[in-house]
């Protein structure tokens, strides 16, 4: 991207986060966090776990979400009999008008740009780790062929946190694919009378398309390219590491509470977050204020508690307090 496309980019992302929520609004009423943090995730190239209870509009806001960037959207429904080929696609046999029959390759529905895997730890481990490559290497593999997904790609897979019984939660290994965890909580009361109006009178304005897919691959190269200085990544760093159990300078609380904590990916993702959240407050450079806003969503995924802590009734988000206090 040369010069000038790059300055007009930056520009565009400057004011697009009012735009955005702007026309999000028309669909959506609150969880402003939420939005801002899905955006940062969308802006850098990143894939977001979302846990929250039914009925929350998971599905709303990010079919309005593809909208907004004019992006093809697909929603799977993740069952205990989902096989991989029911999402990556499969071979079929056609038969021509003259009588020759040739295997052809039918597309499944991650052949997507925003793919929302609902539920992914009601599908067996199989069929979670053919979501998991194609997010990964942007490809899935079907009878010995490696296929490219169309870019951008973005999953947004979510979790049930009410009903876990016969379920396949993801192993900590794959649940570090993510960028972030994001929690998506009850509306307040306004916000729940302001849902209830609009969901029962006559349907509003829709949503305008703001972007494309060839502005997010550019919003993309623009986020890497924002400058991070040694100090910030080395605060990154050292917050990461101070998660980690039985390390020299672990925290007395950390070796208490917690089992395993988090690796490498979580500084590299609170730098390239911290970069498209800076781009979004109209700065050209990452801030320590940028890794702490971020830490809680990059982090809460990624350590462990063990029984102790869990018999104190101490949560991960009280851990990862406590090292941003620290």
């Amino acid at each position: 991207m040369d010069y000038e496309l790059e300055k007009e980019t930056a520009g565009r992302l400057a004011q697009a986060r009012e735009q955005i929520e702007t026309e999000l609004a028309k669909v959506v009423v609150g969880q402003k966090e939420v939005i801002g943090q899905l955006l940062i995730a969308l802006l850098s190239g990143g894939h977001c776990l979302l846990t929250g209870a039914p009925g929350l509009a998971k599905t709303l806001l990010i079919r309005t979400l593809a909208d907004v960037f004019d992006l093809s959207f697909h929603r799977i429904q993740f069952t205990p009999d989902l096989m991989p080929s029911d999402i990556t696609g499969t071979e079929i046999l056609r038969e021509s008008a003259g009588g020759e029959r040739s295997m052809e390759f039918q597309k499944g529905p991650i052949f997507a740009n925003l793919i929302l895997a609902d539920e992914i730890n009601r599908t067996p481990p199989k069929t979670q780790s053919a979501l998991l490559e194609a997010m990964q290497e942007h490809q899935v593999s079907v009878a010995g062929r490696s296929l490219r997904l169309e870019e951008p790609f973005f999953v947004l897979a979510t979790q049930n946190p009410i009903e876990m019984e016969g379920t396949y939660p993801l192993p900590e290994a794959q649940l570090d694919r993510f960028m972030f965890n994001v929690t998506i909580d009850y509306l307040s009361e306004d916000e729940e009378v302001a849902v209830v109006r609009k969901t029962t009178g006559v349907p509003g304005e829709a949503p305008r398309r703001l972007f494309n897919g060839t502005d997010v691959l550019n919003f993309h190269r623009l986020v890497r390219r924002v400058p991070v200085s040694e100090e910030v990544a080395r605060f990154a760093v050292r917050l990461v590491a101070a998660s980690r159990p039985n390390r020299e300078g672990s925290p007395p609380y950390v070796n208490e509470w917690v089992e395993w904590g988090a690796g490498t990916r979580a500084a590299q993702n609170l730098i390239l977050a911290g970069k498209a959240r800076a781009l979004l407050e109209g700065r050209a450079h990452v801030a320590e204020a940028d890794v702490r806003a971020l830490a809680l969503p990059v982090l809460r995924h990624r350590i462990l508690v063990n029984f102790r802590a869990e018999a104190e009734g101490v949560t991960v988000a009280q851990v990862i307090d406590h090292l941003l206090s620290r």
